[in-house]
């Protein structure tokens, strides 16, 4: 029997990371993420697992991202028993994040029974409990990098730093196939060469498969170091200290929010910004600090102590939703850092919702904002979004840097790629939008690949493998959603629609201008 890889997940969309190897002793998965961005895509979270959660013998953790642990609660909750394979630190931010996920979908679930009484439909239930993650948390197991495991039989694998995040890997995994090993290599998501806290990415070379990630093919950073990225923020921030409001960042509770408060730390304490107060307002992201507290002695490139790193008198670290509140009767002179990085859930969105409004505040992206995100609708520059049901106006100054990304960018991930080589087999792109991977795909053919070597498949593929390098494609699509719709929303669309509606409708001169449109939108309707 040949070993077979199903890409479950992270294929055609960003998120939603989750691959199956099937080998004749057994099965496992590589991640088991969340997937996010428009409301069409997370709709596959409540969809069945495409393969049986009990049947499975271990699971592989490449990193703590909820696009790549979020539904390993669910995995649980469907009856799946086995560890959780992860380093050390890994594990020790699932702890909290696994259990922040949980009340996330509890807190949804009881928002939307309550919508659901009202017109008395039955209730549903969260996609999974707080009781499934610490199901999920009984069975993690600690591994180091660079050292081998074997997870379960005909298998082993180690773990490689991929300079992401804490304790983010690479890993890698052997096979047994008919005697000899399917050598593959997993990307998880690669960090760039320039990073707090990490080494750039490392892993050996010469495999049958690598699956590797292309979050942002085709799009190149300008060339920074640490020293220029923290003159970039000292300028946002400063610019918005001068206009008189608060600065605004969206960032996510893990890696992002303890960068910035690094740097915001080093350029106070050498006198380039001066804001009366910092916040970071997230319980999660609170506990996460404590984590990378606990690691700091490892951390490189650090221009504060680990007894100074996030401790700044101007420093606060808010968990109660008092004190959350709190934060919104401040007018000015504060930096607000709050999760999600890409403002779909949490309470950012209450700081975006006090802020858009006002013209002197400044509202500063950080990092990659999936399509269909309500980061991305501000970014794009829409003059008014909803949040929480109601339309905010967005009169706030909108501002982007993207040298805080975790992000290899193109041409980092190309050197990684080029740093594998040579692969036998096949270069699988995943984790990528379809511009981003195409584009990856073109320059990895520079390298020296084949046509036929580089595969950007879709979800639900399953791809058999041999030892060697030689494969075929098994089945290809899904029945979980449509192609078309990946990257495409028709809820989106319809709110654009509506919001384009009533503008017109208010610009109209007279009731009888405003009757007339309203009939030439039936009469299209009706053609439709």
């Amino acid at each position: 029997m040949t070993v077979e890889l199903s890409f479950n997940g992270a294929a055609g969309t960003v998120t939603g990371s989750c691959y199956r190897i099937v080998h004749d002793r057994g099965n496992f998965l590589v991640d088991c993420g969340l997937f996010q961005g428009t409301k069409t895509e997370r709709e596959l979270n409540e969809k069945p697992f495409p393969f049986d959660p009990q049947a499975l013998d271990f699971v592989l953790l490449t990193h703590a991202h909820i696009d790549h642990v979020g539904l390993v609660p669910r995995l649980y909750a469907k009856g799946y028993r086995g560890p959780l394979h992860a380093t050390a630190a890994t594990n020790g931010l699932i702890e909290y994040l696994l259990a922040d996920g949980a009340s996330i979908q509890e807190s949804e679930a009881d928002r939307e029974n309550r919508k659901r009484q009202r017109r008395g439909d039955a209730p549903v239930p969260p996609l999974y409990s707080l009781a499934d993650a610490e199901e999920a948390l009984k069975h993690r197991a600690d591994h180091p990098y660079g050292e081998w495991v074997e997870p379960g039989p005909g298998v082993r694998a180690r773990f490689w730093n991929a300079g992401h995040i804490l304790g983010s890997a690479s890993i890698e995994i052997e096979v047994e196939d008919s005697g000899k090993p399917v050598r593959l290599l997993f990307s998880g998501d690669l960090g760039p060469d320039e990073k707090v806290f990490y080494l750039k990415p490392e892993a050996p070379s010469d495999f049958d498969y690598v699956i590797c990630e292309s979050t942002y093919g085709g799009r190149d950073r300008a060339d920074y170091t640490l020293d220029t990225r923290r003159a970039a923020l000292a300028d946002e921030i400063n610019a918005a200290m001068e206009r008189g409001g608060n600065l605004v960042i969206p960032a996510f509770a893990v890696e992002r929010s303890q960068e910035l408060l690094h740097d915001i730390g080093t350029l106070i304490k050498d006198g380039t910004i001066n804001p009366q107060r910092v916040f970071l307002d997230s319980p999660l992201a609170r506990r996460v600090t404590q984590v990378f507290a606990k690691y700091a002695h490892e951390f490189d490139d650090l221009e504060l102590s680990p007894d100074q790193l996030f401790n700044d008198q101007r420093f606060s670290i808010t968990e109660s939703v008092e004190d959350s509140k709190a934060i919104n009767m401040i007018a000015g002179g504060a930096i607000i850092i709050s999760a999600s990085g890409m403002a779909d859930a949490g309470r950012i969105k209450h700081h975006l919702r006090n802020n858009l409004i006002r013209h002197n505040a400044t509202v500063l992206f950080v990092g990659h904002q999936a399509r269909g995100s309500l980061g991305q609708v501000i970014q794009s520059g829409a003059k008014e979004v909803t949040i929480h049901g109601s339309q905010v106006p967005v009169r706030a100054r909108i501002r982007s840097i993207d040298n805080y990304s975790a992000h290899a960018d193109h041409s980092e991930l190309l050197a990684w790629i080029k740093g594998r080589l040579p692969i036998n087999g096949v270069l699988f792109l995943t984790h990528g939008e379809a511009d981003e991977r195409a584009a990856l795909r073109k320059a990895a053919l520079g390298l020296g690949l084949a046509s036929d070597q580089i595969i950007a498949p879709q979800l639900d593929d399953r791809v058999a493998l041999q030892a060697g390098g030689t494969s075929r494609i098994v089945a290809t699509g899904t029945e979980r959603i449509e192609p078309s719709q990946i990257g495409h929303d028709w809820h989106n669309g319809y709110a654009e629609l509506m919001i384009s509606l009533s503008d017109a409708l208010r610009a109209a001169q007279s009731d009888s201008e405003r009757e007339a449109m309203i009939e030439r939108l039936k009469a299209a309707l009706a053609a439709e």
